[in-house]
């Protein structure tokens, strides 16, 4: 899998649970600290964000982090059996960091 097709992913995934959800970019954006054209950027796959942003993501969707990085039949099945083959590492990844994320909110 190639990094543009992870962007994809990701940028489509936020997408569509901001619209599951009736937000607008602009709310979303507020929700999660960032600006509007960055969040922009992030769901037309051309930005990389931070793991705490996705964190934050995920909190402001109410869903796992790693659901961020599910394809959804936007890719081929070859790219798709590459991301499943690495999904507990991405999901483990993930949570590592939404737990230093927590643990800094609570020493603040």
């Amino acid at each position: 899998m190639k990094k543009q097709d992870l962007l994809k992913i990701l940028g489509a995934n936020i997408r569509k649970h901001r619209i599951r959800l009736n937000w607008s970019q602009a709310l979303l954006a507020e929700k999660v600290d960032i600006s509007i054209t960055f969040l922009s950027s992030i769901e037309r796959g051309v930005k990389w964000l931070s793991p705490v942003t996705v964190i934050k993501l995920a909190d402001a969707f109410q869903i796992d982090s790693y659901e961020l990085f599910k394809p959804e039949n936007i890719l081929p099945d070859a790219c798709q059996d590459v991301f499943n083959q690495y999904a507990e590492d991405i999901h483990f990844a993930v949570n590592s960091m939404r737990g230093k994320y927590l643990r800094q909110l609570g020493r603040r």
